[in-house]
């Protein structure tokens, strides 16, 4: 499979979106680094995606979505610390962890829970709203390599497996998001990352 590299513009997203509703994957820029994704409407593309990775199965892979509505396509509740954290940190570096629809399909996530997150980037918030629905996106790279800043980095990792890379230039960001799990109280953090675990504690608890 040839990787073609398209400069972020309205026609590339919208032949981005146009691959995706199709059921294939796409690369594309965020607010901290590169990602690969598949519309969560296409189970077997987002199957694909951990095989694009090398990814083991038994990993959930979180969703991106373009706007704070769009959180009901893909969970059930949220709770009231989870709200605090979405008013203070979205959109931006934080991935919450909530219970999730059924709909959701389990190639996202097999258990009961599902990782969303909204990126603070227009370019993918816009790919995510052409495509119609929540995107199943994680970093683009193999597992257990470095997540790719630029459109060239995320190439060389995962080039001739994925048919087309959104390049937007380096990302600004380059740190993964802050998960935390917010169906437990208190909310607990998974994973520091763009955003401290101080400021979590503080906002949640507040």
């Amino acid at each position: 499979m040839e990787t073609r590299i398209l400069l972020l513009s309205e026609e590339a997203i919208a032949q981005a979106a146009a691959l995706l509703r199709s059921g294939d994957l796409v690369i594309f820029p965020t607010d901290t680094v590169y990602g690969v994704g598949a519309l969560i409407t296409h189970p077997q593309a987002v199957a694909r995606l951990y095989r694009v990775k090398d990814r083991p199965e038994e990993k959930a892979i979180p969703l991106l979505i373009a706007d704070p509505d769009d959180l009901e396509q893909a969970v059930t509740t949220v709770t009231p610390a989870a709200r605090r954290l979405i008013a203070r940190f979205w959109p931006g570096g934080l991935t919450l962890v909530l219970p999730k629809r059924p709909e959701v399909p389990p190639q996202v996530s097999p258990g009961p829970t599902v990782a969303v997150r909204l990126p603070d980037h227009g370019g993918v918030r816009a790919l995510i709203r052409a495509a119609g629905a929540p995107l199943a996106a994680t970093s683009a790279n193999r597992s257990g390599q470095p997540s790719p800043r630029t459109a060239q980095e995320a190439l060389a990792q995962l080039g001739g497996r994925v048919p087309l890379i959104l390049d937007g230039g380096p990302c600004p960001g380059g740190v993964p998001s802050t998960v935390v799990d917010c169906t437990v109280d208190p909310p607990r953090l998974l994973r520091e990352g763009a955003i401290p675990a101080s400021e979590i504690h503080r906002v949640a608890s507040s």
